[in-house]
């Protein structure tokens, strides 16, 4: 890519001077030279100065028989900078709590990882093409969870 249509400033944030375009994802390189998506740089959660993907706690949670789906967010905490805090879609028919998750994750990803807030859904907030919006998921945790002030503080 040149650039953006008669977006110069756009250009810059995203080509570097030496060319190389920054798009905000992700992604390992194996040994062949294959590379995968992981996540984006945006969703990275930031808890106690340990960088946390929400893709890799999402494949751990779609693997659990209760969750149909599962998205991962960062919420403000006074203490570690940002929580963990998993929003889940079970599947039809299915009960889970909130420990058995969590214990689920303790047996499968790094203890750091675990969801400290387990909420379940029955839908995502979505833009009219479906994609989900983490941003109103997150808006909606802090309300919920009282996390204002932190929140506050945190962007301050």
């Amino acid at each position: 890519m040149l650039g953006y249509w008669d977006e110069p400033g756009k250009t810059a944030e995203a080509i570097d001077p030496d060319g190389w375009m920054h798009s905000g994802d992700l992604a390992t390189m194996d040994a062949d030279g294959y590379v995968k998506i992981v996540g984006r740089i945006k969703d990275m959660v930031i808890r106690g100065g340990e960088n946390i993907y929400p893709s890799e706690i999402e494949e751990c949670l779609h693997r659990h028989p209760a969750v149909q789906d599962a998205q991962v967010i960062g919420v403000p905490d006074a203490r570690y900078g940002e929580e963990v805090m998993a929003w889940i879609q079970l599947r039809d028919g299915i009960q889970a709590t909130e420990e058995e998750i969590k214990e689920y994750c303790r047996a499968h990803i790094a203890r750091y990882k675990v969801p400290r807030y387990v909420r379940f859904v029955e839908a995502f907030p979505l833009t009219v093409t479906g994609k989900v919006q983490k941003f109103k998921m997150r808006d909606e945790a802090i309300r919920e969870l009282g996390l204002e002030e932190v929140a506050a503080i945190r962007t301050a």
